[in-house]
C-alpha cells in the first residue's frame, strides 16, 4: 500500500515539474468574436464563444454570458447559462424562457449566443464564461467583446407603377433608390427578384453586390450574356433594370432588394440591415405567329410627298413574298440614318428616341395593317422632318424554344418628302441657364408670342417629363410620375414647369415644346431649349464643428456647437465620440423630422438647437463631464431628398480633454534619519491639508541609491498592498507600511542594514469620484526623507598567545581560538579557517573553514580526510570559536592556528570583508602509550614420561596499556636439532594456530588475561627438547587501526621425556658436581668483571675530557622485535 501511495505522489510530482517547465503558454484558452460588432436595431445578434485546452475534449463545457451596460460599466448583468435555468437576472428572464435569447451548443467546446431582435439597450461588453471542470486552473477561462446598437437607416423605394402590362417581347425598364445614412463604414448589395405566381420563393435576376460585382440569376444567365439583362447604377443611388425582349416566363411580382453590409473586426462581412421595395405587378401578353422563308421585296409610298408645316403625313411599307401568311418580319422606318420606329415579327412598336417625346404625345404613330402593309403617320409634321425615308424589313424565323432569328435586312427605295414652313406669328422666349440648389425647386418660364389658336406645352428632358393639353390636362411622363412636378399655364402667354426637391441627376437640357391646335388637329409646332445646373447640396451646405471650451476639468459643462451653412433642407446628424483611434460611438441622431435616437447615455447629454437664416447651429451639452467623455467630437450630415440619404462631408474631428483639477494635497514628512544598523526604523509622513470627504489615498514608498530609484512598497487606494518588483523576498519579511490616525503614512524597516541607506520618498496620489461615480486620480505629491545607517567602527583583535597542548593518542583535543573585541556588533558576521602546520613546516593546510553565511566548508586534501573526519567546530560565545578533534592521532601533533575574518553588507546588500586577524599558534603533541611489556622468564628442567603431560606456562607480569591484546607463540627445539619451530599461535583475535602437526597432542588454556598455558598430551620421546613462548603486545593505532608496541620471549622449558620404568632419580653426586661447575663458573665471570670495571675507570681518568665510550645499557640498544605470524 505505501509503494502504491508513493507511485501516485511520485507521478503527481512529475506532472507539477512538467507544468513547471512548460514553455510559459497556457494550456487554455478561451474565444469570441473580435469587437466591436455594429449591429442594427431589431435585427439578430449572433455570438460564436470556443474554448480549447482541456483534457477532455469530448466532454461537454458549460458557458455563462453577461453583459455590462455603458450606463454602469462596472455592473456585470448575468444573462443565460447552458448549465443553470435561473442565471439570467429579471431584465433577461422573460427574453431566455420566450427564446428570444438562447445560448446553443455547436459542439462540445463551443457555443452560439443569440439575440433573435436586438433592442436598444442590449448595447454592452459581453463576457463568455467557461465553467472550469477541472480542479487546476491553467489559463483563459472568459472572453469578452463589445456590441453596439445602432439605428436602421437603409432607405429603399421604387417609383414604378404597382401594376405594368406589356406585350412578349417587349423591353421592360425599373428603378429602384436606396441609401443608408449609417455612419460607420458600409456597402450596399442590391438585387431584383422575380416572384413567379405559384411559385413559394422570389427568384433572382440580377444582383449587384457589396464588391460591385454583377450576377445573373439562375435562369437569367443566358439573356445576361446576351446583353438582353442590365442593371446599371445611377448616380449615388439610383439602381436601373432593363429586361429586354420580355417572355411570358416574366410574368409575376418584380421588386427591388438592397443589403447593408458592415466588415467586423476579423475581416468578415455581416448584413446589418435588409428592406425590400414595393412590389410591381408584371403582366406579359403574347402573340400569335406564323413563319415562313421566303424571298423578301420592300416597297414604301408617301402621302403626299410635298406638304405644309403642321399637316399629316402617311407612309406606307408593302412587305412581299411567297408564304406571306407563315412569315415573320420586323419592319422599321428611317429618315436618313434616323430610325422613327420599328414594328417587331410580334407586332410590338418601339419608337426611336429622336420621336419618342412626339410619340409619346400622339405626333407619331404605326401600326401593321395586314399580312404585308405598315403604316407609319407623322402630324404635324415640322419642317425638320423633310427628307429621303426607307423601309427596311427583316425576315425573322422562330425556333422551338420561342426565341426569333433575325435574317437578312431588305430596303426599300427611298421616297422623297419635302415640307414646307407655313406663315404663323408663334415663337417661345425662355431663359438659356439656369441654376438651381440641389434640393430646391427647378422652375422654368416660357413665354409664347403670336398666339392664334389653342395651345398644348411638353416639357422634355431626353424623354416627356410632364405635359399640359389645350385643355388644360396635365399628364406626368415616364420616372417623373413619382416625382414632385407639375406644368401650369400663369398668364395666356406664360407656361411654367415646376419640379421639387432637384437632384444633380436633374441637371441637363430642357426643352419647351408648344403646339398650336385648330379643331384638334395641330396646325404648328415651336420648342425652345434651357441648360439646368444643379448644384450638389454637398457643395452648398458646410458643416463646421466648434466649442468654446475644448480643455475642461473633472465635473464642468462643455458645449459643442455643429453649425450647419447653407440652404434649408431636410437633414439628418448624427453626433459621433472617437474614444480611441478606431471605435467610433454614435452618441444621438436627429431625425428630420425632429425625432431623437440616443445610443450612449443620455443622462449626460443635452441638445439645443438654434435656426438662422443662413445656418443652423446644432448645441450639444454636455453636463458634468468626466473622462467617459473626452476623445475626440464628430457631427456628420447627410441629406434625405427623394428618399435617399446623401452623406455630406463630416465635420473635422474637435478633440474635447478633460483634466483633473489640481492637487492641494500637503505632505509634511519626518526629519533625516541616523541609525544604527540592524535598528528598527519608522519613517513617516502625514496629510496636513483638509481632505476632501470623499478622498481615498494611494500611498508608494520610493528608494532612491546613488542613480538607482527603486519602488520598496504600495498601497492602492482600496489598501491592497503589493512590494515593488525590485525588492528582494527576503527583505520583504522586514518592510511593513501601515496608515495611523490622522491621515498618516508609516513605512517600517526592521533590522535595518546598510544597503538600506539611502533617500526614502512618500508618494501620495488623491483619488476623487467623478460625476459618474467613476474614481480618477491627481497628480502626485511627495516628500523625502535621508536615512542614514551607521556601523561601529571595526576593532578586531584576536587572542595571540601561544599555546601548547599535549594529548595521548585517543584522547578528544580542544582547540580554542578567542576574539578579544570587535565582536559585539550584531551586524558583523565572520568567516573562521583554521590552519594546520604539520612534518613539513613549509606547508600549511587549511583544515576546515566556517563561512560568514554559516557555509562549511572542507577543502579536498587527500592527507587530511581522516582527520577532517574527526573535527567539530562550534561557536558557543559570539567571541569565541572551537576546534574539537575526536580520538588524536599521533599523526595529529603539529602547529594549529586560527584565521578570523570580518564581513558586513554594504548598501547594494553584498559582503564586504572589514577585517582579518589571525590568533596565536596551538602546538600540540599527541603521545602513543609506552612500551612496558614483562614475561616472567624462569629457567625450568623436566623430566617426563611418556605417559605423563608436560605445560608450558607463558605468564605476563606487566603490560603497556589495559587496552593491549597479545599474540603468544609456543616454539620447540629439538635436542638434537639447532633450529627451532612454532608449534602453536594464539592470535589476539581469539584464533588458534596447531603448527604441531598432531591435533590431539596439544591443549591451550587461557585461564587469566595475563596467563597463557600449553599443555603436551602423552609426549613421545621424540618431544624431548627446549621449549618456549613468544608473546606480542598489540595496542589500537587510530591511523593504522592495530600496531605492535613490543615481543618478548619466556624462561625455556627444558623437556626430557623417557619411557615407562626407565626413568631415573638424579644421584646425590651429580648434583653435587653439577653445582660445583657451575659455581666455578660464576666466580671466574664475576673475576672477569671487576677486572674490566677497574681497566675501564682507569681509562676514562686517563682520557679526562674525552669522549664516553658508547653505553652498553639496554635503553641505548633497543631489542629487535621477531615477526609474528601476521607480519
Amino acid at each position: 500500500m505505501s509503494c502504491s501511495l508513493q507511485s501516485v505522489w511520485r507521478a503527481n510530482l512529475l506532472l507539477c515539474l512538467g507544468l513547471l517547465l512548460h514553455s510559459g503558454e497556457a494550456r487554455v484558452h478561451t474565444e469570441v468574436q473580435a469587437g466591436p460588432l455594429y449591429r442594427v436595431v431589431g435585427s439578430r445578434l449572433s455570438v460564436f464563444c470556443n474554448v480549447s485546452g482541456f483534457t477532455s475534449d469530448s466532454t461537454r463545457k458549460e458557458f455563462e454570458f453577461r453583459v455590462k451596460k455603458p450606463a454602469n460599466p462596472t455592473f456585470e448583468i448575468s444573462i443565460i447559462s447552458t448549465n443553470d435555468q435561473t442565471f439570467g437576472y429579471a431584465v433577461y428572464s422573460r427574453r431566455v424562457r420566450s427564446k428570444e435569447i438562447t445560448l446553443t451548443h455547436v459542439s462540445p467546446n463551443s457555443v452560439v449566443f443569440e439575440i433573435q431582435r436586438l433592442q436598444k439597450d442590449d448595447e454592452g461588453e459581453f463576457d463568455c464564461a467557461v465553467i472550469n471542470p477541472e480542479s487546476v486552473y491553467d489559463g483563459t477561462y472568459s472572453a469578452k467583446t463589445t456590441v453596439k446598437v445602432i439605428d436602421d437607416s437603409l432607405s429603399v423605394s421604387s417609383p414604378a407603377s404597382t401594376s405594368l402590362s406589356y406585350n412578349e417581347g417587349d423591353d421592360l425598364t425599373l428603378t429602384c433608390q436606396a441609401s443608408s445614412n449609417t455612419i460607420q463604414h458600409t456597402h450596399l448589395s442590391l438585387a431584383w427578384f422575380l416572384h413567379k405566381n405559384g411559385e413559394d420563393d422570389a427568384q433572382p435576376i440580377i444582383s449587384l453586390d457589396r464588391d460591385f460585382t454583377l450576377s445573373p440569376g439562375q435562369g437569367f444567365e443566358g439573356r445576361y450574356q446576351a446583353g438582353l439583362i442590365r442593371l446599371d447604377k445611377m448616380g449615388e443611388a439610383t439602381y436601373k433594370l432593363n429586361m429586354a425582349q420580355l417572355k411570358l416566363s416574366d410574368q409575376g411580382r418584380i421588386y427591388c432588394q438592397a443589403q447593408e453590409w458592415i466588415q467586423d473586426p476579423d475581416r468578415s462581412w455581416y448584413s446589418i440591415a435588409q428592406r425590400d421595395a414595393e412590389e410591381t405587378t408584371l403582366s406579359v401578353k403574347a402573340r400569335e405567329v406564323v413563319s415562313d422563308t421566303s424571298s423578301l421585296v420592300v416597297r414604301i409610298s408617301a402621302q403626299p410627298t410635298a406638304l405644309q408645316e403642321g399637316q399629316e403625313l402617311s407612309l406606307s411599307c408593302n412587305v412581299d413574298t411567297q408564304n406571306l401568311q407563315e412569315r415573320f418580319f420586323s419592319v422599321s422606318w428611317l429618315r436618313g440614318s434616323v430610325e422613327l420606329a420599328h414594328i417587331g415579327p410580334t407586332g410590338v412598336l418601339s419608337v426611336g428616341p429622336v420621336y419618342s417625346v412626339r410619340a409619346a404625345e400622339g405626333e407619331l404613330r404605326a401600326a401593321r395593317l395586314g399580312a404585308r402593309d405598315y403604316r407609319l403617320v407623322l402630324q404635324p409634321v415640322r419642317t425638320e422632318d423633310q427628307g429621303e425615308y426607307i423601309c427596311r424589313a427583316w425576315p425573322q424565323d422562330r425556333g422551338q424554344d420561342g426565341v426569333f432569328t433575325q435574317g437578312a435586312a431588305q430596303d426599300s427605295s427611298s421616297q422623297l418628302v419635302s415640307i414646307s414652313a407655313t406663315e404663323s406669328g408663334l415663337s417661345l422666349d425662355m431663359q438659356n441657364t439656369v441654376s438651381v440648389n440641389e434640393g430646391d425647386r427647378l422652375t422654368l418660364t416660357c413665354k409664347v408670342n403670336g398666339v392664334k389658336g389653342q395651345l398644348s406645352v411638353t416639357w422634355q428632358h431626353g424623354a416627356a417629363v410632364v405635359s399640359l393639353s389645350q385643355e388644360g390636362v396635365m399628364e406626368k411622363s415616364g420616372e417623373f410620375t413619382s416625382r414632385k412636378v407639375k406644368a401650369t399655364r400663369p398668364a395666356a402667354d406664360t407656361f411654367t414647369l415646376e419640379l421639387d426637391e432637384v437632384t444633380p441627376s436633374d441637371s441637363g437640357i430642357y426643352q419647351c415644346a408648344v403646339s398650336e391646335w385648330k379643331t384638334n388637329s395641330k396646325t404648328n409646332s415651336q420648342s425652345l431649349t434651357a441648360t439646368v445646373t444643379v448644384v450638389p447640396v454637398d457643395t452648398l451646405v458646410k458643416v463646421k464643428l466648434m466649442s468654446r471650451n475644448s480643455i475642461v476639468t473633472v465635473g464642468e459643462n462643455v458645449e459643442l456647437i455643429c453649425q450647419v451653412r447653407g440652404p434649408h433642407v431636410p437633414i439628418t446628424l448624427t453626433w459621433s465620440l472617437q474614444r480611441d483611434a478606431s471605435t467610433l460611438d454614435n452618441i444621438l441622431t436627429l431625425y428630420s423630422d425632429g425625432s431623437i435616437s440616443w445610443s450612449g447615455d443620455q443622462h449626460r447629454y443635452q441638445l439645443k438647437v438654434e435656426s438662422r437664416q443662413s445656418e443652423v447651429n446644432h448645441y450639444l451639452l454636455i453636463n458634468g463631464v468626466s473622462h467617459r467623455e473626452a476623445g475626440s467630437y464628430q457631427c456628420s450630415v447627410s441629406v434625405f431628398l427623394e428618399n435617399v440619404h446623401k452623406k455630406l462631408p463630416p465635420s473635422y474631428q474637435l478633440a474635447v480633454n478633460v483634466q483633473n483639477p489640481v492637487s492641494k494635497l500637503i505632505l509634511t514628512s519626518s526629519p533625516a534619519l541616523t541609525t544604527d544598523i540592524n535598528a528598527d526604523v519608522e519613517i513617516k509622513c502625514s496629510v496636513i491639508s483638509e481632505p476632501s470627504a470623499s478622498s481615498r489615498y494611494a500611498v508608494t514608498w520610493l528608494l532612491q541609491q546613488q542613480t538607482e530609484n527603486k519602488t520598496i512598497i504600495s498601497s492602492d487606494r482600496d489598501a491592497l498592498i503589493t512590494f515593488g518588483p525590485q525588492v528582494e523576498l527576503s527583505h520583504r519579511q522586514r518592510i511593513t507600511m501601515k496608515r495611523t490616525k490622522g491621515l498618516s503614512f508609516e513605512l517600517t524597516v526592521r533590522q535595518a542594514q546598510i544597503s538600506d541607506g539611502g533617500s526614502y520618498t512618500c508618494e501620495v496620489v488623491e483619488w476623487l469620484q467623478d460625476p459618474r461615480g467613476d474614481w480618477y486620480q491627481l497628480s502626485p505629491v511627495s516628500k523625502t526623507t535621508k536615512m542614514t545607517v551607521t556601523e561601529p567602527a571595526n576593532d578586531l583583535h584576536l587572542d595571540k598567545t601561544e599555546q601548547a597542548l599535549t594529548a595521548r593518542e585517543g584522547d578528544e583535543v580542544e582547540l580554542k581560538c578567542n576574539i578579544i573585541s570587535g565582536a559585539s556588533s550584531p551586524s558583523f558576521m565572520y568567516k573562521v579557517a583554521w590552519l594546520y602546520v604539520g612534518n613539513d613546516p613549509s606547508v600549511t593546510n587549511v583544515l576546515v573553514e566556517l563561512d560568514h553565511t554559516g557555509l562549511l566548508i572542507y577543502p579536498e586534501k587527500q592527507g587530511q580526510r581522516g582527520l577532517q573526519g574527526r573535527l567539530r567546530l562550534s561557536r558557543p560565545t559570539r567571541s569565541s570559536f572551537l576546534l574539537g578533534i575526536q580520538k588524536a592521532h599521533e599523526g595529529d601533533s603539529g602547529t594549529y592556528k586560527c584565521q578570523v575574518e570580518q564581513y558586513q553588507l554594504d548598501r547594494e546588500g553584498h559582503w564586504q570583508q572589514k577585517a582579518s586577524e589571525s590568533a596565536g599558534p596551538i602546538t600540540l603533541t599527541v603521545n602513543v602509550a609506552e612500551r612496558n611489556l614483562t614475561i616472567l622468564k624462569e629457567e625450568v628442567e623436566l623430566n617426563v614420561s611418556t605417559s605423563q603431560n608436560f605445560a608450558i606456562p607463558c605468564t605476563i607480569t606487566k603490560q603497556s596499556s589495559s587496552d593491549s591484546q597479545f599474540q603468544v607463540m609456543w616454539i620447540w627445539q629439538k635436542e638434537t636439532e639447532t633450529t627451532q619451530r612454532p608449534i602453536f599461535t594464539s592470535y589476539r583475535n581469539s584464533t588458534l594456530q596447531d603448527r604441531f602437526g598432531k591435533g590431539d597432542k596439544l591443549r591451550f588454556s587461557h585461564p587469566l588475561p595475563d596467563q597463557f598455558s600449553l599443555t603436551v598430551l602423552n609426549p613421545g620421546l621424540e618431544h624431548s627438547g627446549l621449549y618456549f613462548c613468544e608473546v606480542e603486545e598489540w595496542l589500537p593505532s587510530l591511523p593504522q587501526g592495530w600496531r605492535r608496541v613490543a615481543v618478548e620471549t619466556s624462561g625455556s622449558l627444558t623437556v626430557h621425556v623417557h619411557a615407562d620404568g626407565d626413568a631415573k632419580a638424579v644421584s646425590e653426586p651429580e648434583c653435587e658436581s653439577s653445582t660445583w661447575i657451575w659455581m666455578i663458573v660464576a666466580i671466574v665471570i664475576c673475576a672477569l668483571l671487576v677486572i674490566a670495571a677497574l681497566v675501564l675507570g682507569r681509562c676514562l681518568r686517563k682520557r679526562g675530557k674525552k669522549s664516553q665510550e658508547q653505553s652498553l645499557w639496554t635503553e641505548q640498544h633497543h631489542l629487535k622485535s621477531k615477526s609474528g605470524a601476521e607480519d
